[in-house]
């Protein structure tokens, strides 16, 4: 990935669109634009999972910074306050690059300060490190490094304002200060090498983030600096500073910096293709597999979301499988399988770490998806036999006598799903009590699912030996596959309705029906196949993923923008995911044959994110893109499936000439 220079870095409306993002592996995580300045309440140095992966919070929200040479200060930082940005630290940054974490090159009158900035894995702890280069010709002056931290102590979700309850009192001994600014918080230490340390006790009032400011958000905040940092950089040209809940000390940092980059060139040693494109995904999807209890996750998204079932399934094969870490595999199916409830596995995690919510239909299906791609990938038919067939099995059970939300097997086999007021399937969003895209009856891609769930468990029973088991999920399946095209054709369009409800039939033009030729098992004729990839084409296909509806419908919302009602009601209703190319693909491939010619074709789909990725992105592909163009980012900044799905189809799909373990074809 090149690095951002100056044409960039000194321009602050493109400098301040560029996010960086480092990750602890347990929910935490570092974040901010290259020039520094905080454009989301998310922004912050140390963003740590108080109950990880969960429970994050913005403890450390920057480090104000300034070179003092001869008495002459050279501010480095960059803020924004009501009508002004202060100061110009932006023009000093010459250069950003991930290497492999992010790196900051300031040019400071003769000199060059170099900044990096990681996490050290497991730990909510953030290095930060300095390094002073002086030019050989340079006469010896006197530089020093000033550094005030801004801490925030709050829920990431939230800002915090100037109070009267914050506790300023410092705790300073050699090598570190610890503040607990506010009872039952976690401490923040920064650890530090030899520098003078100051106290001061003020608050900056006012920054603005304008990214909240459009999504129509609190936008303002104060933060406190409760002390200053002076560095003499003529004895000690390389200070450091550790900002930790941990307790971590300066002296290990080193040896943990050493483990980290010795972690990440063993994730990408485990790259199946040396593929610029693949490695740089394959380190991206690394940022997304955490630690929940002792198993495994994902996190469905930086900076907001935690971990989602419906994301974590559809995910897995990309993250863990393609990149070589089925151990973190069967670790996530396994954690998952502990929270299985009436046959449903949660939709997602609250950040505070209540009860799971089970409001979903497809996050138990995309389970089988997941279980399916680790036999393919493995062949560890016995880790499936003994940790998760009868957790699998239960579910079936449950589905077909019914559970929550009126989901269960209609009378013609297909399944059933929906109450009003709810969402159950990933087009989600609900202002209020509105629910934008309902989908109560039978959603399209659910019978796609279902049915390849069924024809999962079939296999499976049959390689236990349990026949009768898999004689009754074959008769089931077939059920499924014999009502489905008759009810779901519509041969007006040459695709399929995208729920039906009775005898409504809802035509829109959605991506859901993609499903039925890219899953695995599928019940489609070969022709209807083609025929569906070709409509899906045709209306929804972009050059960063497929959108969520056709623009001709009167429906259609071409802008992912404004206030959270705007956003809500545009997130499924013409919005482009990125996620959805990773099954297009697939599905376009499977209906011409993995010719070359179809491969080149499909790669070709593949070269606006892969722009994206390396450029604007630094190195993440972020959750949605307007409809219309130009087809500006939205959303997250960094989304699992974005990347998880991008990376499956153009290992397994693009770059294949055969199909890969996960998607050997079948029909059925």
């Amino acid at each position: 990935m090149a690095p951002v220079d100056e044409t960039v870095c000194h321009n602050l409306d493109l400098a301040s669109r560029r996010e960086w993002l480092e990750t602890n592996g347990i929910g935490g995580f570092a974040s901010s634009t290259i020039t520094g300045l905080n454009t989301r309440r998310y922004h912050g140095l140390l963003v740590a999972a108080t109950k990880p992966p969960v429970g994050r919070m913005v403890l450390l929200s920057k480090i104000e910074e300034a070179l003092v040479i001869d008495g002459r200060r050279v501010e480095l930082s960059c803020n924004r306050y009501p009508g002004v940005v202060h100061p110009h630290g932006y023009l000093h940054l010459k250069e950003f690059r991930r290497d492999p974490f992010p790196v900051f090159v300031y040019d400071a009158e003769v000199f060059i300060l170099e900044k990096s900035v990681f996490m050290i894995h497991g730990e909510n702890s953030t290095v930060v490190q300095y390094e002073l280069r002086v030019p050989k010709n340079v006469r010896p002056t006197m530089c020093a490094l000033e550094l005030r931290p801004l801490i925030a102590f709050r829920d990431y979700h939230s800002t915090t304002h100037e109070n009267g309850a914050l506790n300023p009192l410092l705790e300073i001994e050699a090598g570190s200060v610890k503040v607990a600014p506010y009872q039952g918080l976690p401490p923040l230490r920064l650890a530090h090498t030899p520098g003078d340390v100051r106290g001061t006790g003020d608050w900056y009032r006012n920054f603005e983030y304008t990214i909240e400011l459009e999504r129509g958000l609190d936008y303002r905040e104060d933060l406190f600096n409760p002390f200053v940092l002076r560095f003499d950089l003529n004895h000690n040209p390389r200070p450091t500073v550790v900002a930790s809940v941990e307790g971590r000390s300066v002296e290990s940092v080193e040896v943990a910096r050493a483990d980290e980059i010795q972690r990440r060139k063993k994730v990408l040693t485990a790259a199946p293709l040396k593929d610029p494109f693949v490695k740089e995904l394959v380190e991206a999807a690394d940022q997304f597999v955490v630690q929940r209890g002792k198993g495994s996750t994902v996190i469905a998204g930086y900076h907001w979301f935690a971990d989602w079932g419906r994301d974590t399934m559809i995910t897995l094969p990309g993250l863990t499988l393609v990149t070589g870490r089925p151990e973190a595999a069967k670790g996530i199916l396994l954690e998952f399988a502990t929270h299985v409830d009436r046959g449903m596995l949660p939709n997602r995690f609250p950040d505070a770490g209540e009860t799971p919510e089970y409001n979903t239909v497809d996050a138990t299906l995309w389970y089988f998806e997941a279980v399916r791609a680790l036999v393919a990938y493995t062949e560890d038919y016995d880790f499936v036999r003994t940790k998760l067939y009868s957790v699998l099995a239960d579910i079936i059970a449950w589905h077909e006598r019914g559970t929550r939300y009126g989901i269960r097997v209609d009378g013609d086999g297909l399944l059933m799903a929906g109450e009003p007021g709810v969402q159950l399937t990933w087009m989600d969003a609900k202002v209020g009590d509105w629910v934008v895209t309902p989908r109560q009856g039978k959603p399209v891609e659910i019978q796609a699912l279902w049915y390849n769930a069924l024809r999962v468990m079939e296999d499976l029973a049959h390689h236990f030996g349990h026949d009768s088991d898999g004689s009754h999920y074959k008769e089931l399946a077939d059920r499924v596959r014999n009502a489905f095209s008759n009810l779901f054709w519509n041969e007006s369009t040459g695709c399929l309705y995208d729920v039906v409800n009775s005898e409504v039939r809802d035509g829109s033009i959605r991506p859901n029906q993609i499903f039925t030729v890219s899953l695995h098992h599928k019940m489609l004729s070969p022709e209807k196949a083609r025929s569906v990839v070709q409509a899906v084409e045709q209306h929804l296909l972009t050059p960063y993923g497929l959108r969520s509806l056709a623009p001709g419908d009167q429906q259609y919302r071409g802008r992912f923008e404004g206030g959270p009602f705007s956003r809500d009601s545009a997130y499924h209703q013409g919005t482009v995911w990125p996620w959805l190319m990773g099954p297009f693909i697939t599905a376009y491939l499977e209906v011409n044959g993995r010719s070359a010619e179809a491969r080149k074709r499909a790669e070709g789909w593949l070269a606006e994110l892969r722009h994206y990725l390396e450029n604007e992105g630094l190195g993440q592909i972020p959750e949605v893109f307007d409809g219309d163009a130009p087809q500006r980012p939205g959303g997250c900044l960094a989304q699992a499936w974005s990347v998880a799905e991008v990376l499956r189809a153009l290992v397994e799909d693009v770059y294949s000439t055969a199909p890969a373990p996960a998607r050997a074809r079948a029909t059925g």
